[in-house]
């Protein structure tokens, strides 16, 4: 899990998930009789969130101009044994601050995860298995890159419990591939996803558009091709230029911002007709398909990140911790060794609680229940009044006593909407 940014409706997410542990505690128990060691502006979360587990691979075969993910490029080759016995160590001293909470989803992001070999991704799966108790139905969710798509790697990934696969397609288009500095071309996308549709019946197409130089038509017929795989979940994400990226220092000629909208709209109409329902600012499923993982994320969820810049989000019945590991893959293998794998950690503050729930929250185009912020946050939904009338006001808004949730305008204008719970 990579830290969540302010980022607009037409921004690709940043929210892909990451000191010594502290003991867990319980929600029970001594927790009443430590009520009274409470410090001012201390939290009182009713119940604990769902708990997630994101896995970092830091490493890809090529570092893209438009990424500003935690991705290194391999010199040769990568130090996949290390690495995964770093992970294992990690994920051991993690466990105090998890004790007895279920993994409701894992997802295996980076980087390029499906660089990973067969018997690698079975030994991280069964140290997993072994140190964490999983949900029956636990999601796992393995983010794959067309240009290493391997028919018996993927069948192995599949027998070692991956039941989810995120393909990063980006377009169909040679030529647009070409210009995002990807390693694959569009055959090799498409035979990625027939790959993916014989092994998987559970998988996630990621596309971009607002491409350099590329036109409506384009962009319709990159969305026609992918929907005639008929993928149960598609990530639709709009080019943005990231800081400390290539395309940054060197900007490509990209559509207008009249173009964009225009594609903007098109992608959204197109999604809807073929029944893919809009559940956040660049997620689209059939009926039943949602990205648990994610949904966990936008939900205000905790989350338990191990690996190279691997952030976690992790609760207890009065406070709310965030982490980060050390972001290069040597470090991080060293501080691990070390035994100190965090290089940042901190407590939530109680006057933040609430634009941290809002800023995720309000991605979901269906909002959320009043309830669900204060069992997550600890605080009163009272605590956001002021921002909630304000944004009501402008139209950004709409909430009753069983929704709260931004508005059309208001997922126009999602930027200026979560700063107002910022400045509150």
């Amino acid at each position: 899990m990579i830290p969540i940014k302010l980022v607009g409706s037409t921004a690709k997410s940043a929210a892909k998930p990451g000191a010594s542990p502290a003991p867990q505690e319980g929600i029970s128990g001594a927790a009443g009789a430590a009520l009274k060691y409470l410090q001012p502006g201390a939290l009182n979360l009713t119940a604990l969130p769902p708990l997630s587990l994101y896995i970092h691979f830091p490493w890809c075969v090529k570092k893209c101009p438009y990424c500003d993910f935690n991705s290194h490029e391999v010199r040769g080759s990568f130090p996949e044994e290390q690495y995964l016995a770093a992970l294992r160590l990690d994920l051991e001293m993690a466990l105090p601050l998890i004790w007895g909470r279920k993994i409701h989803t894992i997802f295996i992001g980076g980087g390029t995860p499906s660089l990973m070999s067969a018997a690698g991704l079975d030994r991280l799966m069964s140290d997993v298995r072994t140190l964490l108790p999983l949900e029956p139905d636990c999601e796992i969710t393995m983010e794959a890159n067309p240009g290493t798509f391997e028919t018996e790697k993927f069948k192995s990934y599949r027998a070692s419990g991956i039941n989810r696969l995120s393909i990063g397609i980006q377009s169909f288009n040679g030529r647009h591939l070409q210009a995002l500095g990807r390693i694959h071309d569009d055959n090799e996308a498409r035979r990625a996803v027939d790959i993916a549709q014989t092994h998987f019946d559970n998988f996630n197409l990621d596309l971009m558009y607002a491409l350099p130089s590329q036109t409506l038509d384009e962009a319709r017929q990159d969305l026609e091709t992918a929907l005639a795989f008929a993928p149960p979940h598609l990530s639709l994400y709009h080019l943005t230029l990231e800081p400390n990226t290539l395309f940054a220092k060197y900007p490509p000629a990209l559509p207008d911002d009249d173009e964009s909208a225009d594609i903007a709209d098109m992608v959204a109409e197109r999604s809807a007709q073929a029944g893919y329902g809009r559940y956040e600012v660049s997620a689209y499923a059939q009926p039943g398909r949602r990205a648990r993982h994610n949904l966990n994320y936008w939900e205000f969820g905790d989350y338990i990140g191990i690996g190279a810049g691997a952030h976690s989000k992790i609760s207890f019945p009065h406070r709310v911790l965030r982490q980060a590991r050390y972001k290069q893959p040597k470090a991080y293998m060293e501080a691990v060794q070390a035994g100190a794998p965090v290089q940042e950690e901190r407590e939530l503050a109680r006057e933040e609680m609430g634009f941290e729930f809002m800023l995720n929250t309000l991605r979901l185009t269906g909002g959320f229940a009043p309830n669900l912020f204060a069992e997550r946050t600890g605080l009163a939904i009272n605590a956001i009044d002021k921002a909630l009338n304000a944004a009501e006001a402008k139209g950004l808004l709409y909430r009753d006593h069983q929704i709260i949730r931004p508005t059309q305008l208001g997922q126009h204008f999602l930027n200026d909407l979560q700063q107002m719970f910022l400045e509150d």
